[in-house]
Parts: structure tokens; sequence; C-alpha cells
């Protein structure tokens, strides 16, 4: 996979992501082209996973540099895909309401899933909001 990437100053390259060899450790290489640079890295696929959720993470936290203010929901109208505002992104997998009580499962920025109970009425920060249909 090839993916155009820029440096500070707006120079191009070329960030290719490919699987290692199949014989020796398991690796996957990650390989950075342009006109004025060249370099090579390997990491292990769990590092491959930790780099692209830093990446999710990065790209989330770009978007809702954008977006304003955060909002404030009742803890039974939370959306799968919201993002609640804390010092590291927590992101709605799953809701469940249970008459007065909400479950919400959660979603860390590095994969940890766990899940909270609410009081409905509860008032959750969100920094970014699911959109219809998005």
């Amino acid at each position: 996979m090839s993916i155009e990437i820029r440096d500070t100053e707006g120079h191009g390259a070329a960030l290719d992501v490919v699987p290692g060899p199949l014989e020796g450790p398991l690796q996957v290489g990650i390989r950075i082209t342009g006109p004025a640079s060249h370099a090579s890295w390997s990491c292990t696929p769990a590092a491959a996973r930790e780099l692209a959720a830093a990446l999710v993470a990065a790209a989330g936290e770009a978007e809702d540099a954008r977006t304003g203010e955060p909002v404030t929901v009742k803890a039974c109208e939370l959306l799968r895909g919201d993002v609640r505002d804390a010092d590291r992104p927590m992101t709605v997998e799953a809701v469940r309401t249970d008459g007065a009580n909400v479950q919400v499962t959660w979603t860390s920025g590095g994969g940890r899933s766990w899940s909270q109970t609410y009081g409905a009425g509860t008032d959750i920060r969100l920094r970014r909001r699911l959109r219809p249909g998005g």
C-alpha cells in the first residue's frame, strides 16, 4: 500500500507499507521515498497495529480541532462512533438501554474496550458527535 505524505516544508514523499519476508522474524516493512530522502523501517505486526491506532487517533484529534466546541448529550442519546471529551480518546462501540440505565461499551485509541453503566439522564460530554448517516 502506498500513501502520499508531505513533510513540514510541503515536500511530497510516498510511504509504502508491505508485509515482511516470509522467512525470519515476523515483520511489517515501512519505506518512505521522495525526491530528497529515502528511509526503510520494519516493526512487528503488533507495533504496526499500534502505529495504525496512533494514526487513527491523531486523525480524529485533527478533525476534532476543527469542529468547534464539545457537546453534551444524555447517556440514552449516545450513538456508536461518538467520541468522549477526555484526555484520551474513547469511542462509543455499543449502547444498550435497560430501563433507567444505559450500558455503554467504550473503545480506547489503543484498542481496549470496557463497559460502564450510566443513568439514562446522565450528561456525557462529547468531543465529537456522530452525525446521522456518517
